[in-house]
């Protein structure tokens, strides 16, 4: 072959590269507008434009990659992800919830109530085990909208994180959270039929050694979820009805220790970390220990006077996954997480 005949076949199998890649680019065009614009299924294109369904798929995924689909995502009015990914990425967390709701405490109950209802539905999966702290008024709430699932019984044990004896027409609330629980998910209901809070560590001992009460701590062990309210220095009403408070002269000497918030009944400083006082062994509950080894821990808080509660919560890893509102979760990035607005607060152990 002569030199020019061999210019001539390089000249060519160039225009026959380039004319394929054409019709490539011309075919993916195609394609990603049929499939993307048209709503058409892959196995209709291949018959439309005779090629193989893999070959469709190829040329979707090829597309993508060139930029010929670009994929967007765009958020519906009160969907926050920008926001929820921002706090999970600056305190670690796994899953964030923001509600499109602020204010006190009592003004964000129903909102938050509802928004955990339909996390635990989605979230929930069969065989889990769920403990939870009974004292709280946001988990009622969200407690009394969940749904019932088809197909009955899909969690296996439902527990009480902290005791629960007290005043008798407040018990009723507790009792009425663990039975409505038990009844949506088909779960066996394990009570800790005791106080929340007794007088000294010589009782607490001795009621713990209750072949009862010693069920319930090992059902702890097996935990996989725990759902709790995350409260602060001031008892929420519905605890403060409970019987299970601490007195005044404990919560100041709580305040003079540094104390901001408490989940169940154990508290912990503005860093998040555990106080080390002679109150945790008046506590008949969950030990932070057993509880930091559950896997996945959810904690539900939200109202201005919470922030810091929260806030510590999340530095002290107490909690990782967070239901808040919007208020609470836009102080949450600011610079400095955002700066205590009140020492005082409208919940221990909620909402």
């Amino acid at each position: 072959m002569t030199t020019r005949s061999r210019s001539s076949a390089a000249v060519g199998r160039r225009t026959t590269r380039m004319a394929t890649t054409d019709e490539q680019l011309r075919l993916m065009t195609r394609v990603a507008r049929l499939y993307h614009e048209q709503g058409m299924r892959q196995p209709r294109i291949a018959e439309e434009l005779h090629i193989s369904q893999p070959r469709v798929s190829r040329l979707l995924n090829q597309a993508a990659k060139l930029g010929i689909v670009r994929t967007v995502v765009v958020p519906p009015d009160g969907v926050f992800a920008d926001l929820e990914e921002e706090i999970a990425a600056r305190y670690g967390l796994r899953d964030v919830v923001v509600v499109d709701v602020e204010g006190e405490a009592e003004a964000v109950i129903p909102a938050l109530g509802a928004a955990t209802a339909v996390y635990l539905e989605t979230t929930l999966m069969e065989g889990d085990r769920l403990g939870i702290s009974s004292w709280s008024a946001t988990l009622l709430a969200s407690v009394e909208a969940m749904r019932s699932r088809p197909g009955g019984r899909f969690l296996e044990e439902v527990v009480q994180l902290v005791g629960g004896v007290g005043d008798p027409r407040v018990q009723v609330q507790a009792t009425r959270l663990m039975g409505r629980l038990s009844d949506m998910t088909g779960a066996e209901p394990v009570f800790m039929s005791a106080p929340g809070l007794v007088a000294n560590s010589a009782a607490r001992e001795a009621i713990s050694a209750d072949p009862k009460v010693a069920s319930v701590a090992e059902a702890w062990q097996r935990l996989t979820t725990a759902i709790v309210g995350i409260g602060s220095l001031e008892p929420s009403p519905l605890l403060r009805q409970s019987g299970n408070i601490f007195s005044l002269e404990d919560q100041e000497k709580l305040r003079a220790l540094g104390a901001v918030g408490d989940i169940c009944l154990h508290f912990f400083d503005k860093d998040g970390a555990l106080l080390d006082t002679e109150l945790n062994d008046r506590v008949i509950g969950i030990s932070p220990d057993v509880y930091a080894a559950i896997p996945r821990r959810i904690g539900v808080a939200g109202g201005y006077r919470k922030h810091a509660a929260i806030k510590a919560a999340l530095l002290g890893k107490w909690v990782d996954v967070l239901i808040t509102d919007l208020g609470v979760a836009s102080r949450l990035v600011e610079p400095d997480g955002g700066t205590d607005r009140a020492a005082g607060d409208s919940g221990t152990g909620g909402p």
